[in-house]
């Protein structure tokens, strides 16, 4: 095998986020090669809330260009939301989505007793954090780890290294830092003399946290069907460092494009295609071009900086 077949061979996916056929069209344009979607019942954090029909549209786009629908079933699931689980995963696998995304063992069961038989990416956000239960849950059916964003560079390397299933790292944007099934901020408002139900508390409001000691630095804060949600003051950027994860043989780069209009999702995918494909085309004589990160800073928000999160560090909050 030459150089350049050994680099087409490890070229990892990349996939994005998206809450709107209208989106799933204009990132898939854009170059990605897989998207995530879901509905809020199931999902959490997600983008936007698309039912079954609009997933089965989007599964139809997606195929069409040779891409994959990943549907997201992520929640942390109630007693409540058993009942209809298994229906509703066999009406993911009709709709021809490609794969599921879940935490909850529930959905095992569900999946098996639905007769589904879409393959299990295991996404359990920060407790990913070791190759010997990521390959536990590989024996239960799943065929990709999501590692978690809390973990360092070697960490994930290592990972990669001793399990049996695809690898999936966390590339670009925002990172879950917290989240509680109660209504945080309406329970505060309601507190304070508010009515929340006059009230749109969704991400146009740009709701925030500030610690008294950084003050410079927002924590966006929001509520969805599922509870209420901390990110983080930053955005995740590793362009610049996409090399090292290719040549470690990363199966599939994911950019989280929760609470950023398309325009700058757009931007985002455009420059990690160009950067995955060049790496792809001749990893011996790659080298890193500054315009792809130049084109993201144009488009990044003044007040969240870009970082390498926890990559090369332990901590960053």
């Amino acid at each position: 095998m030459d150089q350049q077949d050994a680099g087409k061979k490890n070229k990892p996916e990349l996939v994005a986020t998206a809450g709107t056929l209208e989106e799933v069209s204009r990132l898939l344009e854009a170059g990605a090669d897989a998207l995530q979607a879901g509905e809020e019942t199931y999902g959490m954090r997600l983008p936007g809330s698309m039912a079954l029909p609009e997933l089965r549209e989007a599964a139809a786009l997606a195929h069409e260009r040779g891409a994959r629908l990943y549907a997201v079933v992520n929640k942390i699931m109630l007693n409540a939301d058993l009942d209809k689980l298994p229906a509703y995963l066999a009406g993911l696998q009709e709709s021809g989505a490609d794969a599921i995304v879940f935490g909850d063992p529930s959905v095992l069961l569900a999946r098996k007793q639905a007769g589904v038989t879409l393959p299990l990416h295991w996404n359990p956000e920060m407790t990913a954090t070791n190759w010997v239960t990521a390959n536990y849950w590989g024996t239960k059916g799943a065929t990709r780890v999501i590692t978690a964003r809390e973990l360092n560079m070697e960490q994930i390397l290592e990972i990669k290294q001793r399990v049996s299933l695809e690898v999936q790292v966390q590339v670009h944007g925002m990172t879950n830092i917290f989240h509680s099934k109660r209504s945080m901020v309406s329970n505060y408002r309601k507190h304070t003399g508010h009515d929340p139900a006059e009230e749109s508390l969704d991400e146009e409001r740009g709701l925030y946290l500030v610690e008294a000691e950084r003050q410079d630095e927002r924590y966006p804060i929001y509520e969805d069907a599922n509870g209420t949600h901390i990110m983080s003051a930053d955005d995740l950027c590793m362009i610049e460092n996409l090399a090292e994860l290719m040549e470690a043989g990363i199966d599939s780069f994911k950019i989280e494009g929760l609470l950023k209009p398309i325009g700058y999702n757009e931007t985002v995918v455009r420059a990690y295609r160009e950067a995955i494909d060049a790496y792809a085309a001749d990893p011996e004589g790659y080298e890193f071009r500054e315009e792809w990160l130049d084109r993201i800073k144009r488009v990044q928000p003044v007040d969240r900086e870009l970082s390498y999160g926890f990559f090369y560090k332990e901590q960053v909050y």
